[in-house]
């Protein structure tokens, strides 16, 4: 009996099928619980170390593939700022880079998936990724992505909010003159100010709400309030290393946005992964 190997489009196709049968029942799922609740563990600064040699680990083992996946990511990045780079929207851009890390626990299912599989002895392929789509726990998954996809968008116009209260109305003609409306000016100094203040409330949101729950609800069968809880109850239960945890995601993905966003090709899978493992050490 021969077999037939699929191409990457028919496989999708397919995957995506599955998943319409499994969201009715993945609804359903949404609020169950039927899963002991998690057992938060103690953890200390070294997970963090710990977490990221574990991605980079991962991020080897399963190159080509996560590479592949996430190539996205630096391209809607790059149209971003090409939008941004207009002037009327020039001073969005930097609340759209950084806001866009609030999506990266999406960004990052499919990579749980693959290091959960490699974990298992398994060796992962770009399609351990798409087949999340199936899984019983994806419409907890998306009712979450949803969740942190509304805080990007809330974020947005609250920072333009802020543009408009500290700036005013006038856009710059040249890139130039944003810059010395932003360091030249009290106004520049106020909007950076309030706006790394609040944007720091929207990132605080994000990392307690989602910093295990997506990979927890792959990982068990638990649904979104049990998911969310657990992961208020890790920040509450370790929060010097989870606010470092989250600097560290910053940080690394600032760094990863200069030298024009390409930096994420490499940054996103490796903390996509070494976010696998700090779950792993933060939940019994």
């Amino acid at each position: 009996m021969s077999h037939t190997i699929g191409n990457p489009l028919s496989w999708t196709a397919q995957r995506l099928n599955d998943a319409g049968h499994h969201l009715a029942a993945s609804s359903r799922e949404l609020g169950s619980d039927q899963a002991e609740t998690p057992e938060v563990r103690n953890m200390d600064l070294s997970d963090i170390s710990a977490a990221l040699k574990d991605g980079w680990e991962d991020f080897k083992a399963c190159r080509s593939d996560v590479m592949a996946l996430v190539l996205v990511y630096p391209v809607v990045g790059l149209v971003l700022m090409g939008i941004g780079l207009h002037m009327a929207l020039l001073p969005m851009l930097f609340p759209l880079v950084a806001g866009f890390a609030i999506l990266g626990p999406v960004a990052a299912v499919g990579l749980y998936e693959m290091s959960r599989r490699r974990e298992m002895g398994e060796v992962p392929h770009w399609g351990h990724a798409v087949a999340v789509m199936g899984s019983p726990g994806f419409g907890a998954l998306l009712v979450m992505g949803i969740y942190l996809a509304a805080l990007f968008v809330i974020w947005l116009l609250t920072a333009a909010e802020i543009h408009a209260m500290t700036m005013g109305a006038a856009m710059p003609e040249t890139f130039s003159g944003f810059l010395y409306q932003l360091f030249g000016t009290s106004g520049g100094w106020w909007m950076i100010l309030l706006g790394c203040s609040v944007g720091a409330g929207f990132a605080l949101v994000a990392l307690a709400t989602s910093v295990v729950s997506f990979p927890l609800v792959i990982d068990r069968h638990v649904g979104a309030p049990m998911a969310v809880a657990t992961s208020i109850r890790v920040l509450k239960s370790n929060p010097m290393v989870v606010l470092c945890w989250g600097a560290t995601l910053g940080i690394l993905m600032m760094l990863a946005a200069i030298p024009l966003l390409l930096g994420f090709i490499v940054v996103l899978p490796v903390l996509g992964h070494a976010s696998w493992h700090f779950y792993r050490r933060a939940v019994v």
